[in-house]
């Protein structure tokens, strides 16, 4: 099964920049969707973008469309999200997450991803 690592996490003040990455390790990464989803304190667990196993479609919630854009490098084995003109309201523990898929229709429901990262924590201070 594959092991997901998130990274790239920390502190940025309003209006900065982060990337965070996802590596991931056992079978090949290209057998996967890829997602990252990220949970406030005190909030549910809430989708950000989610990418097919090609790259090929993405999908972005509508508080983060604009800002973040989500690829990857099946290469490297390795997801990314990057991050730009963060909020506060941003701030939350980010988890990538993973479901074997060789589709274009991406998941979009978190309890259809089975495989997660242990989250990086980002905070956006004002």
């Amino acid at each position: 099964q594959v092991q997901l690592f998130e990274s790239g996490g920390g502190l940025v003040q309003a209006g900065g920049s982060l990337r965070l990455s996802c590596a991931a390790s056992g079978p090949p990464f290209s057998n996967y969707a890829v997602a990252w989803l990220r949970q406030a304190p005190g909030k549910e667990r809430e989708f950000a973008a989610a990418i097919s196993w090609s790259g090929g479609s993405k999908y972005y919630a509508d508080s983060v469309k604009g800002r973040f854009t989500i690829y990857r490098d099946n290469n490297k084995n390795t997801g990314y999200l990057q991050m730009d003109s963060l909020k506060p309201e941003d701030t939350a523990l980010y988890y990538c997450a993973a479901t074997p898929s060789r589709s274009h229709t991406i998941p979009v429901v978190p309890t259809w991803y089975t495989y997660w990262g242990q989250g990086t924590q980002v905070t956006v201070s004002s």
